[in-house]
């Protein structure tokens, strides 16, 4: 998979003076992290947003939106916008808004999470907070 740049780039533009930023490879696209979470990302033209479990099916209803599906089967808390619903740089802002918006109710990533995600070939974003769930083992 691909990512598109400009997409990608105006995301970075959005969030550039935000603490706790980085950006990670993911999904075959790229992840925008807030202080180990994933909030939001871009994969080939679609827009990832980290919604939440909660604001899920909320989220689906909205005009331009999908689950997130690229394995075949929905992620749940995750969701692919389309261009269309992030056309202007005001909309873009409202997505990244609430990805960032239910990262920061997550606790942040600890480096042994993020070891064990690169070890279990789990993506970082996918694991649970600390007493949620456990890492897979490698055997």
């Amino acid at each position: 998979m691909t990512f598109n740049e400009l997409t990608a780039s105006q995301i970075r533009s959005a969030i550039q003076v935000t603490p706790g930023i980085s950006e990670q490879h993911m999904f075959g696209g790229v992840s925008f992290m807030l202080d180990g979470n994933m909030c939001c990302g871009v994969i080939d033209d679609n827009l990832v947003v980290r919604v939440g479990p909660d604001a899920y099916e909320g989220a689906l209803s909205e005009p331009h939106t999908r689950p997130m599906d690229f394995t075949g089967r929905p992620l749940r808390g995750f969701i692919y916008v389309d261009r269309e619903g992030f056309a202007s740089e005001a909309l873009l802002r409202q997505w990244i808004d609430r990805g960032m918006s239910y990262v920061r109710t997550l606790p942040p990533k600890s480096v042994a999470q993020s070891k064990a995600a690169k070890a279990t070939g789990v993506p970082l974003a996918m694991l649970l907070p600390e007493g949620h769930a456990t890492a897979p083992r490698t055997s």
